[in-house]
């Protein structure tokens, strides 16, 4: 299973290294059972986006040390991806950046031809540049924000409600970010997906430790932050657990509403013996070895 990370410091431009190659349990070290490729998008201190990203596992990349090794901005999506659609090329790897909206996702969806039927209808079928149903699930939350004018939090439910009702889905956990505000959705329960509410931040040390990521800043030492991952990421007891159908918003003052908006599951809900053997050993490696 594609492993995400997002973390958003409010209006505070910080330093945050989420990849630490000489660390045990560091993206580098992690990719080697991720290894379809690994990516970090962020937003600067100018508000402006950036993707480091490669199709290839951290260990094996010669310059992941000095593009990834450490990045300031507000807000920031990793995701270390194990492939299930599409090659292992830049195109397929995420983050993915539309309309200045970075995007990350695990799970499955099928029925893209379906999909790209409305990505026609919406006019953004011109925005998917890969193979994944991940950059498709992408240009259609883009299309539904620019039908709802510029409302991205309509927008993107819009889109999520879409998808329940048209495809068939597994799995549908999303981060979403600009350089203000970023968004979370899990859905449906397949996958799990965690929300770390640090806004009150009395630690005297951040510090974030994953069998898949690790993460660590000083500068959040003394910061409010929220934190997703796809597991808890250390032994804080505030990391909880998304309900399927919950979408999360955190805007740039760090107010955080939690709401569920998809509350019945998928009306094509894949279960887990509908799954190939590939796909299922990519959403559930440990299941499976």
């Amino acid at each position: 299973m594609c492993r995400l990370f997002g973390l958003h410091a409010g209006a505070d431009v910080i330093t945050a290294t989420f990849w630490l190659l000489d660390a045990p349990d560091s993206l580098a070290q992690q990719s080697r059972r991720n290894p379809d490729g690994t990516g970090l998008g962020v937003f600067d201190e100018h508000g402006k986006p950036q993707l480091h990203k490669e199709p290839i596992a951290a260990w094996r990349d010669a310059d992941f040390a000095t593009e990834a090794h450490q990045l300031t901005g507000t807000t920031f999506i990793a995701h270390v991806r194990y492939a299930t659609t599409g090659a292992l090329d830049v195109h397929n790897t995420h983050p993915f950046l539309q309309d200045a909206r970075i995007f990350a996702h695990n799970g499955v969806v099928e029925g893209l031809d379906v999909l790209d039927a409305r990505l026609r209808e919406l006019g953004t079928d011109d925005l998917v540049l890969g193979q994944t149903d991940s950059e498709r699930v992408f240009a259609l939350i883009t299309g539904s924000i620019r039908a709802r004018d510029g409302d991205q939090t309509a927008g993107f439910v819009d889109a999520a409600k879409w998808l329940a009702d048209n495809v068939a889905v597994y799995a549908v956990n999303i981060l979403l970010s600009t350089a203000t505000d970023m968004w979370a959705l899990r859905y449906p329960e397949a996958n799990k997906l965690y929300l770390l509410d640090q806004r009150e931040q009395t630690a005297p040390e951040f510090h974030l430790r994953t069998k898949r990521i690790r993460a660590q800043s000083q500068h959040l030492c003394a910061r409010p932050s929220v934190v997703f991952a796809t597991e808890p990421m250390n032994d804080d007891p505030r990391w909880t657990l998304l309900e399927p159908g919950e979408l999360v918003h955190v805007d740039a003052q760090l107010h955080l509403t939690r709401d569920l908006v998809l509350p019945d599951p998928p009306r094509h809900q894949l279960r887990r013996a509908d799954l190939s053997t590939p796909v299922h050993e990519a959403q559930h490696p440990a299941a499976t070895a």
